[in-house]
C-alpha cells in the first residue's frame, strides 16, 4: 500500500467547480473542453500560486431527477434570473451532491480523463481530491431499486404525513418509502435518498465505492461527514430502527474506512463542535467553520481565543473565508476587511482552502446546479493582492516553520484588542505576522523576549508593503515594539539580523 501523498505540511488546496472551469474553458476553446484536455498553462497557473492539492469538486455522475427537481423549484429559477439572466434549461446540470453513480459525468469526461488530470497534477507536485458523499445518494441511483435496503425506509403512513421528507420508490414489484437526506436544523433534500447506516450492508457497500475512488486520487473531501458518526444518526434516524432490524453499529463507519483504505487523506466538511472527534476518527483535515464564522460576525478578539487552541488541533483543521457553500469572500468582507482576513486565513497553520474565482475577486456565488453565471470583471486590485501574499506564504517557513500566537498588550488605548499577531521560525528564518480585524487604527505593543537576541540589531521587512525598519534586540525582547497599524490592514515582516 502507497503512503499517503503528502507535499508539505501546512498545505494549500484549491478548489475548482469543475463543470462551471470546463465551461468557461469550452468557451474560450470555442470546442468542448473535458478534463483530458485542459491546456497545460491552466494546470501550471494553479501550481505558480503555490497550492498542493486540487480539489475537482462535483466530477460524479449527477442526478437527473436532482436536475428536474431544481428546474422545476420556483426559488432555483429566480436566483438563476437573477444570477445567470438568459440562462437555459441546457445550463441547469443537477446538483453535484446528488449523484447518480460514482462515475465521472459526461461533462467532466471519462476516467481516462479524470487520470489524466491526476497525472498533470503530479507532474507539478500536487496531489488530487474528489468528493465522497457519505450521507446520500441521488433518487435515481441504482441502488434504490436493487438495493432499497440500503436506505432508511419508513412506513407509507410515515409517507403520507409529510411528503416532503419521504418519497416512493418501486422495486421487486412493490412500492417502498424512502427517506430524502437531511440536515435535521434544514428542511429535506429532495432531490437526495438517504442511506442507512444501521445496515452493516450499506456500509460495506460505501466502503466498496472509496476504494473504487481511491484508484483515481489521492484523497477525499467528505460532504457533511458529520451525519453519519453513530450517536448523530441515531439521534435523526433512530425512529426508524425502532423494531431493532439491525443492531447498534460496533464501531465508527470513518473508523472502518480509514483503517481499511489508509492511504487516502481525507479531509471532512463537518460542523457542531465535531471537529476533534473527526480527528481523532482518522481525518486529516476538518473544517474550521468556527473560525470563518468569528472572522464574518464576532469581535476580533474571539478570533484570538479561537487560535489558542493546541497546535496538534489547529495543524489538521480547514481554513478558509470562502467555498461553494458560503457567500462569496469579496461580497462578505466588503468595506475593506478582504485583505486582513486573506492574510490571517493564509498565514495559519492547517491546510489553507481558495475557492474557484476567489483570487480574481468574483461576487456571484454559483450554485451547484448550473454551470455559469453572468460574467464577471476581474478586480484587479484583489488579484494583485492575491499574487503577492500566496508567494509569500508559499515560503518554506509558513509550512516546516513552528507558529506561535503573540500577546498583543495594551498601548494607550484599549484598540489591541483588534490586533492578531504571531511568529513563524525554521531554523535562522522568522516571519512576524499582524492583522487588524478593526475598522479602526490599531495600536499595541508586542514583546520578542524568547525569540530574539537582546545584543543584536535586527531588519523588519514588511513583504506586502516592502517597508523596513530597524529595532535593536534590546528594544525587541524588553519592553517589546510599539506598533500601530491601520484598520483592516495586514503586515507580515521577515525579521533579520543586523551582520
Amino acid at each position: 500500500m502507497s503512503p499517503k501523498y503528502r507535499p508539505r505540511e501546512n498545505p494549500e488546496l484549491y478548489e475548482i467547480n469543475t463543470a462551471a472551469w470546463l465551461y468557461e474553458l469550452t468557451q474560450k476553446a470555442g470546442r468542448p473542453v473535458r478534463l483530458g484536455e485542459v491546456p497545460s498553462a491552466e494546470w501550471d497557473r494553479i501550481k505558480d500560486c503555490g497550492m498542493d492539492y486540487v480539489w475537482l469538486m462535483g466530477v460524479w455522475s449527477r442526478s437527473r431527477k436532482s436536475r428536474l427537481v431544481t428546474l422545476n423549484d420556483p426559488g432555483f429559477r429566480r436566483l438563476f434570473d437573477t444570477i445567470t439572466p438568459g440562462w437555459t434549461p441546457e445550463d441547469v446540470i443537477g446538483s453535484a451532491y446528488s449523484i447518480s453513480a460514482y462515475e465521472p459525468d459526461a461533462l467532466i469526461g471519462s476516467w481516462d480523463d479524470l487520470d489524466q488530470a491526476r497525472e498533470e497534477l503530479r507532474r507539478r507536485g500536487m496531489g488530487l481530491i474528489l468528493d465522497f458523499i457519505p450521507n446520500h445518494t441521488g433518487m435515481d441511483h441504482h441502488w434504490t431499486s436493487q438495493h432499497p435496503e440500503y436506505y432508511v425506509k419508513v412506513d407509507e403512513e410515515d409517507y403520507r404525513k409529510d411528503q416532503e421528507t419521504y418519497f416512493p420508490i418501486s422495486s421487486g414489484g412493490k412500492t417502498m418509502y424512502l427517506a430524502h437526506g437531511k440536515d435535521p436544523n434544514f428542511p429535506a433534500w429532495t432531490d437526495t435518498a438517504q442511506l442507512n447506516y444501521f445496515n452493516p450492508e450499506t456500509r460495506a457497500a460505501l466502503v466498496r465505492e472509496i476504494e473504487k475512488i481511491s484508484r483515481h486520487c489521492d484523497g477525499i473531501r467528505c460532504d457533511m461527514a458529520m451525519l453519519v458518526l453513530n450517536d448523530v444518526f441515531q439521534r435523526i434516524w433512530g425512529w426508524t430502527n425502532k423494531n431493532g432490524d439491525y443492531p447498534n453499529p460496533a464501531e465508527e463507519f470513518w473508523t472502518e474506512v480509514t483503517r481499511q483504505i489508509p492511504h487516502l487523506i481525507y479531509l471532512a466538511e463537518a460542523y457542531w463542535d465535531t471537529e476533534w472527534t473527526l480527528q481523532q476518527l482518522g481525518f486529516d483535515f476538518v473544517y474550521d467553520k468556527r473560525l470563518y464564522d468569528r472572522l464574518k460576525d464576532s469581535h476580533p478578539y474571539d478570533v484570538f481565543l479561537h487560535l489558542t487552541a493546541d497546535i496538534s488541533y489547529q495543524k489538521k483543521l480547514v481554513r478558509f473565508i470562502e467555498n461553494h457553500d458560503e457567500t462569496r469572500s469579496a461580497a462578505t468582507f466588503g468595506g475593506g476587511k478582504l485583505e486582513a482576513a486573506a492574510a490571517l486565513v493564509s498565514s495559519l497553520p492547517g491546510l489553507k482552502l481558495y475557492y474557484f474565482g476567489q483570487m480574481e475577486g468574483r461576487r456571484i456565488r454559483l450554485p451547484v446546479q448550473i454551470r455559469r453565471s453572468r460574467p464577471e470583471d476581474i478586480q484587479g486590485g484583489i488579484q494583485a493582492f492575491y499574487e503577492k501574499l500566496l508567494q509569500i506564504v508559499n515560503e518554506d517557513v509558513f509550512h516546516s516553520g513552528n507558529w506561535r500566537l503573540k500577546e498583543v498588550l495594551p498601548d494607550g488605548d484599549d484598540t489591541h484588542r483588534n490586533l492578531l499577531t504571531y511568529t513563524w521560525k525554521r531554523e535562522n528564518e522568522m516571519r512576524w505576522v499582524i492583522i487588524n480585524l478593526g475598522r479602526e487604527t490599531g495600536r499595541g505593543r508586542v514583546v520578542f523576549q524568547d525569540e530574539l537576541l537582546e545584543h543584536l540589531r535586527y531588519r523588519l521587512r514588511d513583504k506586502l508593503s516592502g517597508e523596513s525598519y530597524e529595532q535593536d534586540g534590546k528594544l525587541l525582547t524588553g519592553p517589546g515594539l510599539s506598533l500601530t497599524i491601520a484598520g483592516y490592514q495586514a503586515q507580515i515582516f521577515e525579521i533579520s539580523p543586523i551582520m
